[in-house]
């Protein structure tokens, strides 16, 4: 039997080179789970949400959706734009692990690491310890060289494509 691994999505576009990473290189049964509080508005979320469905769909692999959705913890946001990236990761990595554990899987990683535009290396930190919270391994992949090819693929199966990383204060340029 197969192992499996736990995908948290933070959208449909860049969950299909991951996914086609998983595939290739590894032999597991892989489940996406689009967790993200953090998008917002609602509007957003919902496109979001749509595109992930999408893409699951075209790669075939199940999907698990929380509906969670809390624009008032961004909106409120006081701390530096660092430290609220380092809450947003800690919120959907713990959302992950904690599903991963429940759910019996043994490994999560998440389409995050796809993304040139994310720090890397804190993320990295914050899905270890998260995992190791949970008793759940971290699959750490570095899915970069895949951002572009990614993209192209969401272009090609018409998915919508956001112009920002998904917060209220991202939205609104801070």
């Amino acid at each position: 039997m197969a192992e499996s691994v736990l995908l948290h999505i933070c959208c449909g576009p860049c969950s299909l080179y991951c996914i086609d990473d998983l595939k290739r290189n590894f032999d597991y049964e892989i489940t996406g789970y689009y967790a993200n509080p953090n998008i917002h508005p609602y509007e957003e979320f919902m496109r979001r949400r749509g595109s992930t469905v999408k893409a699951c769909n075209a790669k075939e692999i199940p999907l698990i959706i929380e509906e969670s959705y809390n624009i008032q913890k961004w909106k409120k946001w006081e701390g530096s734009n660092a430290d609220r990236c380092k809450m947003c990761y800690t919120v959907r990595a713990d959302m992950t692990a904690k599903k991963a554990s429940e759910l019996g899987f043994k490994y999560y990683t998440s389409t995050l690491f796809v993304s040139p535009y994310q720090n890397h290396e804190l993320m990295k930190e914050i899905f270890e310890e998260t995992g190791n919270k949970y008793g759940v391994k971290f699959l750490y992949r570095d899915f970069r060289e895949g951002f572009r090819q990614g993209q192209q693929q969401a272009r090609e199966l018409g998915l919508y494509r956001q112009k920002y990383c998904g917060c209220i204060k991202s939205l609104q340029g801070e």
